[in-house]
């Protein structure tokens, strides 16, 4: 199905009511990755950057923000420059790691470049997120978005180890996609609440906002690798398989599985041995063990929690497009 009409309405909602923040931010994140010494900086950057995601971490700074009244000042423009950064530089890293080919349909800057430039382009932008949270000058800021630095790196290093051991279980799933995915969500969403000076259940109820809609959104990502059209999700159906990342639908199909489906399990994903008509077989053992359907459902839950977390915060326009939008990222499945 895709982004179609019904469904990406609360993103181009949320896009428009923040029209004129995001224009700002833009314009920051231009001028601060631009590098006077090293011209391969800009380069680098201006590939990813202009490679427009959706730029959906500081559309949730700036409506987190906005949604507890922030009126004064630069602060969030200032943090959702920041967060753009951290994703970008984790997005550079990440592609080096995976030996990734492609990232947004286009060819990764390991790719065009080579790693050495990725890494060091990646720690550039970290060191930038930095000096922009400084200028914020709000300790609690600084201190939300170093954690989910730290979380990220850490669900980075956790999916190393766990990512082909077929022992992995749901819980250490959900910690890797915290750090992977909700960490920087959660971190985008409470900090707006605290730059707009919202008392702590509200920034709490951010918090968790963004911390659900994370996993959602992560837990999605992972279903439409097996069985979302290539256009769809930019990447190739079948990736993870391939690259033998443990999943919530295989980790559900390998807790229900019986020897012959352990086996199968062990050697493609354990062992990394795989033909050309495996993704086929995997394919269909998580459709007879319904693990696709139990990980949809885990996925709508996690929405279901983002929702209900949000009722905590002042009730406007822009808490309902927010909470739409937790319904838009489980729609992707249907």
């Amino acid at each position: 199905m895709g982004m179609n009409e019904n469904v990406s309405k609360p993103l181009d909602r949320l896009s428009s009511e923040l029209a004129g923040d995001m224009a700002a931010v833009n314009a920051l994140i231009r001028e601060r990755m631009a590098s006077e010494h090293a011209p391969r900086i800009p380069e680098v950057t201006a590939h990813l950057v202009e490679a427009g995601g959706k730029r959906l971490r500081p559309m949730l700074v700036l409506a987190a923000a906005r949604l507890c009244g922030y009126a004064e000042g630069q602060s969030h423009v200032l943090l959702a420059a920041a967060v753009e950064f951290i994703h970008t530089a984790t997005l550079l890293h990440d592609d080096v790691v995976d030996e990734s080919q492609q990232r947004r349909g286009r060819p990764t800057a390991n790719l065009l470049w080579d790693n050495k430039s990725s890494v060091l382009v990646g720690d550039y932008l970290f060191a930038r997120s930095f000096q922009l949270m400084a200028d914020t000058g709000s300790m609690q800021v600084m201190r939300i978005l170093a954690n989910a630095s730290a979380t990220i790196a850490e669900g980075e290093v956790l999916q190393l180890t766990a990512a082909q051991d077929v022992a992995t279980t749901e819980d250490i799933y959900i910690q890797i996609v915290r750090g992977k995915t909700a960490a920087l969500f959660s971190a985008a969403t409470e900090a707006g609440a605290v730059v707009a000076g919202a008392e702590a259940v509200v920034q709490r109820a951010l918090f968790d906002y963004g911390d659900a809609l994370g996993i959602a959104f992560q837990i999605v990502d992972d279903l439409l690798d097996y069985g979302g059209a290539t256009s769809t999700i930019g990447k190739n159906v079948g990736d993870d398989f391939r690259e033998r990342k443990l999943t919530l639908p295989v980790i559900k199909a390998i807790a229900a599985a019986d020897a012959d489906e352990r086996a199968f399990w062990e050697r493609t994903i354990g062992k990394g041995q795989q033909d050309d008509s495996d993704l086929q077989t995997a394919l269909e053992i998580l459709k007879r063990r319904g693990a696709m359907e139990a990980a949809r459902a885990d996925a709508v839950a996690w929405a279901e929690r983002a929702k209900t977390a949000l009722r905590q915060a002042p009730e406007s326009e822009l808490r309902a497009i927010l909470s739409n939008l937790a319904d838009f990222v489980v729609s992707r499945l249907s």
